[in-house]
C-alpha cells in the first residue's frame, strides 16, 4: 500500500506495470480496487496509477467537504508530487467527472480522457443517487447500517451482472467511507453541468457506457459525442454501470485501443 502527503490530505493510490503513466479514478462509494483486472491487464504497455479520492478507500478522511473541484484538487496534487507533468486519465462514474473536470481547469495536466459511465449532467444520476445527497436522508440512512446494506443487496442485480462480487467490494467499500463523503460528493456531483465547457476540449475524449446503465443514464454518452469534437462513443451491450466488471474483456480492448490509437478527426 503506497501513499503520499498533500495539501489537504494523505492519498492513497496502488501502482502497476511498465511504461507511460495512467491515471485512473473510482467512483462514488468506491476505492481503487475496481480497476484491478484493468491494472492487470494493461501493465505491459502502461504504468498504472489508481488513486482512493480523499473520505474513500484508505485516503485521508479528516476533511469537512468532498466536492467534484477538491477532487480535481486531490488529482492535480498527486501528479505534482509523483513528477507526472501530464497523462492520460481515466475515470468511472463520479471519476470520470472529475477527469473532465480536470481536463477542462487544468488542460496542461491531461492528454487524453476516457470515462465509465459517467454524468456530465447531474441530473442524469438515479433518484436514489438524487436522495442520498440531501444531508437528513444521508444522516438516516447511516443511522440505519443494517436497511443500508440490504438496500444494496436488493439493488445490486440492477448495477452490475456479477452482483456478488460487485456486493462484497461495496460493503467493504462502504466501511471505510465517511458519512461527510457519504453524501457531500454526491451532492456536489448532482449539481454538475459541463455542457457549455466541453466543447472547448482539444484531446481525444472517450465515452463507454453500459446499454442498461440504471445508475447513470446511457444518454450521456451522447451528449459528450455531441459535444466533444471528434470523441469516442462505446456502448456496451452486456454491461450496466460497472462495463469492467460486466464485460472486462471487451472493456480492457476497447481501454487499450483508445490509449494506443486515439486522435482528434
Amino acid at each position: 500500500m503506497s501513499s503520499i502527503v498533500t495539501d489537504q490530505g494523505i492519498v492513497h493510490y496502488e501502482t502497476y506495470g511498465q511504461g507511460q503513466p495512467v491515471i485512473l479514478l473510482h467512483g462514488w462509494l468506491g476505492s481503487w480496487g475496481y480497476w484491478l483486472d484493468t491494472m492487470e491487464t494493461l501493465g505491459s504497455a502502461y504504468r498504472l496509477y489508481a488513486l482512493d479520492f480523499w473520505g474513500f478507500g484508505d485516503s485521508g478522511k479528516r476533511r469537512k467537504r468532498y466536492l467534484i473541484v477538491d477532487f480535481v484538487e486531490l488529482v492535480d496534487q498527486f501528479m505534482e508530487r509523483m513528477g507526472i507533468a501530464q497523462a492520460p486519465v481515466i475515470g468511472h462514474s463520479m471519476g470520470g467527472t472529475v477527469a473532465l473536470s480536470l481536463a477542462l481547469s487544468r488542460p496542461q495536466r491531461v492528454c487524453k480522457v476516457a470515462v465509465v459511465g459517467s454524468p456530465v449532467v447531474g441530473s442524469s444520476l438515479n433518484i436514489f443517487l438524487h436522495l442520498a445527497g440531501q444531508r437528513w436522508i444521508a444522516q438516516m440512512v447511516w443511522n440505519m447500517p443494517t436497511a443500508l446494506r440490504w438496500g444494496i443487496r436488493v439493488f445490486s442485480p440492477k448495477i452490475t451482472r456479477d452482483w456478488r462480487k460487485w456486493y462484497d467490494m461495496q460493503i467493504q467499500d462502504l466501511s471505510r467511507t465517511t458519512l461527510e463523503a457519504f453524501f457531500t460528493s454526491i451532492a456536489s456531483l448532482r449539481r454538475v453541468d459541463l455542457r457549455e465547457k466541453l466543447p472547448v476540449l482539444r484531446l481525444p475524449v472517450m465515452s463507454v457506457h453500459g446499454v442498461g446503465d440504471n445508475v447513470v443514464n446511457p444518454d450521456q454518452a451522447t451528449l459528450i459525442g455531441r459535444y466533444v469534437r471528434g470523441a469516442r462513443i462505446e456502448m456496451m451491450p452486456h454491461s450496466r454501470h460497472f462495463p469492467m466488471l460486466d464485460e472486462p474483456e471487451s472493456f480492457n480492448q476497447r481501454l487499450h485501443s483508445f490509449l494506443k490509437n486515439s486522435g482528434i478527426d
